[in-house]
């Protein structure tokens, strides 16, 4: 742990200086590359400075226990000296998991109704409602890109921004199916229904993240449609983006603006094409992908809201809470996503260990 606690104590200050440099200093590009390094390593290195410092703090109280003046306060020092190192040792085994280079970053979720027509969509309004109140719990910012409404209410598609402090760190064990379980309002019956809506949490597509080949894309301009105010339909304002390598089409109609619609459309296809490259490249990286939480595979059924017993189940780490209203009405998913969180990392440590 030392030797690697040292190279990257190495590296940050290596980058510090080069960081210096007129010629680095001058492109942008490396200039970003290396801001962003270092940002990774600095809370690594300032908990190995104090890691050091209970080590010089340890040897000292040991000199002191051999002064008979001293030994009993030296005793004590000692003391909360090692408990000091065991807990810091904790902090650096987690920070020495190797780091996800987007976990900073914004992302774009696109939630969609699936299994269970009307109620789908709906219920998939009501997971967009969650994340916005969670990310005003966080101090984030939600931007709408794109958004298809249901007929019955909710939404057949929505795709919106979340951005702040590592955002795609704590949203990205969202990717997946999610099951409700309840009595729908279109159910006269009063039968409980299970319907299901997916979630995609993709990291934001950085200028030097991705590079579009724009001749790729062709653009249509079309009339926007659907639910929207007085000014849809008014004009073509509406952007569809398809990338013809791919097939992968992008539309955007919030605006009014034609040429807003179009660059919230690029916005969008850019990450959806990053996010294809992760993938392809987590795939090829198999004992990785063994070691992560429900970030892989997007067909996979990760929760369940269940209505009638007000009881929310995460099922890849099985966890259950019976606060579902206040994670739906107040957005208080901290409890599930630390839960998450912390079972990922123990599972990487374990992976390290072996």
């Amino acid at each position: 742990m030392i030797e690697r606690l040292e190279a990257i104590t190495k590296r940050y200050e290596e980058i510090n200086s080069e960081l210096s440099k007129p010629d680095i200093v001058s492109n942008v590009k490396r200039m970003t590359e290396l801001s962003k390094e270092r940002t990774n390593l600095e809370k690594t290195v300032d908990v190995y400075y104090k890691y050091k410092k209970v080590l010089a703090d340890i040897e000292e109280a040991k000199e002191m226990l051999h002064d008979k003046d001293m030994a009993s306060f030296a005793r004590e020092e000692l003391t909360k000296a090692e408990e000091e190192k065991a807990k810091i040792e904790e902090k650096l085994e987690i920070l020495l998991i190797p780091h996800d280079p987007n976990d900073e970053k914004n992302v774009i979720v696109e939630i969609r109704g699936a299994a269970g027509g009307d109620e789908a969509n709906i219920f998939a309004g009501d997971l967009f409602d969650m994340y916005s109140r969670y990310a005003s719990n966080e101090g984030w910012k939600i931007e709408i890109l794109n958004a298809e409404e249901g007929t019955a209410g909710g939404y057949s598609q929505i795709e919106f921004m979340v951005k702040g402090d590592s955002v795609y760190s704590k949203l990205k064990y969202e990717s997946g199916v999610h099951r409700v379980q309840r009595v729908p309002a279109t159910e006269s019956q009063g039968r409980v229904h299970t319907s299901t809506a997916t979630v995609l949490v993709m990291p934001e597509a950085e200028e030097f993240d991705f590079e579009l080949d724009e001749s790729e894309v062709r653009i249509d301009i079309t009339r926007s449609s659907g639910c929207g105010g007085q000014g849809v339909n008014t004009t073509d304002s509406a952007v569809r983006l398809t990338h013809i390598p791919t097939g992968i089409i992008v539309y955007s109609q919030t605006e009014r603006s034609q040429i807003k619609n179009k660059e919230l459309a690029f916005k969008i296809l850019k990450t959806r094409l990053y996010d294809m490259k992760l993938r392809e490249q987590e795939e090829k990286e198999a004992a990785e992908r063994k070691v992560k939480i429900g970030t892989g595979d997007r067909s996979e059924k990760i929760r369940t809201y269940n209505y009638p017993q007000n009881r929310i189940t995460d099922h890849r780490i099985g966890y259950t809470s019976m606060n579902l209203d206040r994670v739906m009405e107040n957005g208080e998913l901290g409890g599930i996503i630390e839960a998450l969180i912390n079972a990922d990392q123990k599972k990487k440590l374990e992976e390290s260990e072996i």
